[in-house]
């Protein structure tokens, strides 16, 4: 079987039974750090791929990953994924899980870019123009990147509004060529 098909049903078992149980933001949270603790910590799908470390110590090593002290439902889920010796899909799992809860959420993820720190101020205002184009909320984030050297990068979704000083040189200079 697929390991996306195998994956994304999983997480939307988890997301349903979490819905259910009125803890889905709580495990959206949890499934978003058992992720990034994936690729922060390389040695974590090794330690859980591993056949010679315990069972036990697995799903130790995975509440820790997903933030310590998880909820009941991620606890039932690590272990309901241990006993069906699923482990190496853990990681596909959380990541479906997140995009399912956003998608259901109508949650979009944005990132501004500039070249300097920006106010609260205008980081609220990117966010809401960016809220009032989908529909929905938004996870942001900003970035400073002196590289860009003025202006702003605003992604969302597929957009891409590129105001940058660097851009505009660069256009400037494949027209000039």
């Amino acid at each position: 079987m697929d390991l996306g098909v195998i994956s994304v049903r999983y997480a939307r078992a988890l997301l349903k039974c979490s819905v259910e149980s009125k803890v889905e933001d709580k495990v959206y949270q949890e499934m978003q750090t058992l992720a990034e603790s994936y690729i922060k910590v390389p040695e974590l799908r090794r330690a859980i791929d591993n056949p010679m470390i315990a069972r036990e110590q697995k799903a130790e090593l995975l509440k820790v990953a997903a933030g310590g002290k998880v909820s009941k439902v991620t606890e039932r889920f690590i272990s309901l994924v241990l006993d069906e010796m699923r482990e190496k899909t853990v990681q596909f799992i959380a990541n479906a899980y997140v995009t399912l809860y956003r998608q259901q959420k109508k949650i979009t993820r944005g990132k501004l870019t500039t070249a300097v720190p920006v106010s609260a101020a205008m980081e609220q205002k990117m966010r809401k123009m960016v809220e009032s184009r989908t529909n929905g909320t938004v996870e942001f984030s900003t970035e400073v990147n002196p590289d860009i050297m003025g202006g702003f990068v605003l992604e969302y979704d597929t957009y891409r509004m590129d105001t940058s000083v660097k851009s505009q040189l660069n256009n400037i200079l494949k027209q000039l060529n």
